[in-house]
């Protein structure tokens, strides 16, 4: 069984990922609120 040394893991790859995964939340709060907004002013 191979040795594990806790905080050895080279984790940049998951970081990245999880960086974009919050930038997809992002930007799509921001489009749901945009569509909400238009809604309201054009009171479809």
């Amino acid at each position: 069984m191979a040795d594990h040394e806790y905080g050895k893991m080279d984790i940049h790859e998951q970081e990245k990922t999880y960086h974009g995964f919050l930038k997809l939340g992002r930007i799509s709060l921001y489009i749901c609120l945009g569509i909400l907004v238009f809604l309201a002013v054009f009171n479809s």
